[in-house]
């Protein structure tokens, strides 16, 4: 894509954008050279702060390329944020809706209209405690295998220094000075899948593929090795509400045991020394 064709919306953002991220952060931006100079692709991105669009959408805007994010609806209803978010040509996602499906279709058409789609896989900012990618959604693997498009893995850090996801504080920590560091990496090479059947096993395979090469290049921003496995939301909420019933469960069995005057010890079974005594 040329620079003419960003757009006038596109310009507008930057213009209102870019000054104070200038000046408020330092950059550490590296990869560039894998975005595609021209052509539809992907970009596959981790999240974790809600400064991360503005951080990487200054990083591609810079290549000449800007993304098209999905985002979800209600970003999109009214006033200036609304009339920017259309005016850019960010994709709408209505979700837990029958047009779910809407926000594909519109990234697939412009992909093929030789446009940036940019993915947040993880559908929110990560739960990880200690800020790793989670493991994916798989929308942007059905979309890779439906257009066959480059899909560009990018990891960013330095935005949740500032804006720290889920902080008690609404607050930017701007001083001391922040880098906001941004890195993509060489497309995934996702060919042994093309002309497979999209089932669930393969899709997942597909998104678990790309989100280990967005981790890997994280780990290479951070200088820290990568977790063993990705951080599965859905486990550890699962997993933090069996251990609740289990302790529910304790208390309550206390309960009916000193209801009934019986002491905790007396339940414990007996070692050989308690019954020589």
């Amino acid at each position: 894509m040329s620079r003419r064709r960003i757009g006038f919306w596109y310009r507008l953002a930057a213009v209102i954008c870019k000054p104070p991220l200038l000046v408020l952060f330092k950059r550490d931006w590296q990869g560039m050279e894998h975005i595609p100079a021209d052509g539809g692709f992907i970009t596959v991105v981790n999240h974790n702060s809600y400064l991360d669009p503005l951080s990487y959408a200054h990083y591609q805007y810079n290549t000449g390329r800007v993304p098209r994010f999905l985002a979800k609806s209600g970003l999109f209803k009214g006033g200036f944020v609304g009339l920017m978010m259309r005016g850019t040509g960010q994709i709408p996602v209505y979700r837990e809706s029958t047009d779910a499906a809407v926000a594909f279709r519109a990234a697939v058409a412009a992909i093929d209209k030789g446009e940036c789609v940019a993915f947040y896989p993880e559908g929110t900012l990560t739960r990880d405690p200690d800020m790793w990618p989670m493991q994916g959604k798989t929308g942007a693997a059905r979309v890779a295998l439906l257009t066959k498009a480059p899909v560009v893995p990018v990891a960013q850090w330095g935005a949740n220094e500032v804006m720290p996801p889920y902080a008690k504080e609404k607050k930017l920590r701007l001083f001391p000075r922040k880098t906001l560091r941004v890195k993509a990496g060489p497309p995934v090479d996702l060919s042994e899948f093309y002309g497979k059947e999209p089932t669930a096993e393969v899709l997942r395979a597909v998104t678990d593929k790309v989100m280990a090469a967005v981790t890997e290049i994280l780990s290479e921003v951070r200088g820290e090795p990568v977790p063993a496995e990705p951080y599965d939301h859905k486990k550890a909420v699962a997993a933090r509400r069996d251990r609740s019933r289990r302790d529910r469960a304790a208390a309550e069995r206390a309960w009916e045991l000193d209801e009934q005057g019986v002491k905790l010890d007396d339940q414990a079974p007996k070692t050989q020394e308690d019954e020589g005594k």
